[in-house]
């Protein structure tokens, strides 16, 4: 795949770029390691300050990067702006809390004297130049979110970003430059996919964390593994929406089609399935068709538009292929599933119902504004059909009943449960699945200690 932005509004490409080559990919290695040696020595509160300031830069430059992030992949720009935004809200929320996040911990007393020690502490150590593998479809946030922490805790980084994305990624690596972070703590690799696996095998290179498809995870971890490397994967997602007799059903079904069709639906916390009880199915169902009807799909840079165009023609192929099936195997398209006409990647809001187990679109992701609807018959089977995927990365709960509630935050296989509401990460919590959506977390303290050498010093007497 060659590095370049294609517009997919239009199909246009707009610039390309020469992959590095090795002699300059070693030169970016020995720069890692040699500025880790000196920038992990530097004080939290420095730290900060270049956070802090890439925050700003971030905030100044937020229409411009909103608009190279729409051109690359597609979203509303209002949807980009945001991403900024949330950017530089993270940058700061890390600047703040960092330190305490990291600080010292020191174990009860009665076990530090059971060890015989006079004194024992647990300390959290960088552990060097880690190796991001990063997805276009939140170009800015999906890098921010592991490059804030990792900073911040005294680590450098190297980023691979997806190659529809190389303007994003330069600019990455000169917002933390313009910030006052020396020229080796955050490196952008212009590499395509093929280049990876050395890296990852290069000692200096000491962890590794990628967000992407399941095959690209595959891939990594097992590099990871078997070079005895930490990683941690964010893959993918066919999380649940599941609505309970008690709901709001007005704004079960306004949120459900935000949660469906947020960044074009190509998101992995997007809500895919869609599972109604009987008794308010069809109640739901209208309300929710309306609104994905409702949708504005149109040119990505005007602020009134709803959809954009998908991230690629073979993005589009791909849904295509999965409705296709799903309309042959006796699904019905309640809305949407037609490709218009014209120039771009465009694929309408889509509703499907009457899915099956045999169906492709069950058991594979479905990366765009298509959804599924099923209906359960109690609570019983609202759990079985959310769990019948092999993903689980989130989950959404739209009950009023305590006792539902509590069943299924026991029972949902997920790394998050949202409810009466839907899926959005947050610095403050952490984010992360469970089954094939990987392994980790990523935000939160448990983000930034991921990527830390933890450990126990001991006093003796």
């Amino acid at each position: 795949m060659s590095i370049a932005t294609v517009n997919p509004a239009t199909g246009e490409t707009l610039r390309t770029f020469e992959a590095m080559d090795g002699e300059e990919i070693e030169r970016r290695l020995q720069l890692a390691e040699a500025t880790f040696r000196t920038y992990r020595t530097t004080s939290f509160a420095e730290r900060a300050q270049r956070m802090r300031r890439a925050a700003g830069l971030l905030d100044d430059d937020q229409q411009e990067i909103a608009r190279t992030i729409t051109c690359e992949m597609g979203k509303p720009i209002a949807q980009a702006r945001a991403e900024a935004a949330k950017c530089a809200k993270a940058m700061r929320w890390y600047a703040e809390h960092a330190e305490e996040l990291l600080a010292d911990e020191e174990p009860a007393a009665a076990d530090v004297k059971d060890s015989g020690a006079v004194r024992a502490l647990v300390r959290y150590r960088p552990l060097g130049p880690v190796l991001a593998v990063m997805p276009w479809n939140f170009p800015l946030w999906q890098v921010v979110r592991f490059a804030a922490p990792a900073l911040m805790a005294g680590n450098v980084g190297l980023l691979k970003h997806a190659s529809n994305v190389p303007q994003t990624a330069l600019y990455l690596e000169d917002l933390f430059h313009r910030a006052g972070f020396a020229e080796g703590c955050f490196q952008t690799l212009l590499i395509g996919s093929d280049a990876v696996d050395e890296i990852l095998r290069d000692e200096r290179v000491r962890a590794a964390t990628l967000t992407g498809s399941e095959p690209a995870g595959r891939a990594v971890a097992s590099t990871a593994g078997e070079m005895v490397k930490k990683t941690v994967l964010e893959l993918g997602g066919s999380d649940p929406f599941v609505v309970m007799p008690s709901a709001d059903l007005d704004r079960a079904a306004r949120v459900a089609v935000t949660a469906r069709v947020q960044n074009n639906g190509q998101s992995c916390i997007a809500a895919k399935r869609f599972i109604v009880h009987t008794d308010v199915y069809d109640a739901f169902t209208e309300r929710f068709v309306a609104g994905m009807r409702a949708l504005r799909m149109g040119d990505p840079m005007e602020e009134d538009t709803d959809v954009g165009p998908l991230s690629s023609e073979r993005a589009r192929a791909d849904l295509e292929e999965l409705v296709d099936d799903a309309r042959r195997s006796g699904a019905q398209v309640l809305c949407g599933g037609e490709r218009p006409e014209g120039p771009g990647w465009y694929y309408p809001p889509t509703v499907i119902a009457g899915v099956t187990r045999e169906m492709r679109i069950h058991r594979e992701e479905a990366f765009g504004p298509v959804a599924t609807l099923y209906r359960a018959r109690d609570l019983d089977e609202a759990v079985l059909l959310a769990d019948d995927t092999p993903f689980g990365l989130s989950s959404n709960v739209w009950t009023r009943d305590e006792e539902e509630i509590d069943r299924f935050v026991r029972d949902l296989e997920a790394g998050g449960v949202y409810v009466n509401g839907m899926t959005a990460s947050h610095p403050a919590f952490p984010f992360g699945g469970v089954k094939r959506s990987g392994y980790g977390r990523e935000l939160s303290g448990h983000g930034i200690r991921e990527f830390c050498n933890i450990t126990t010093v001991w006093h003796g007497a």
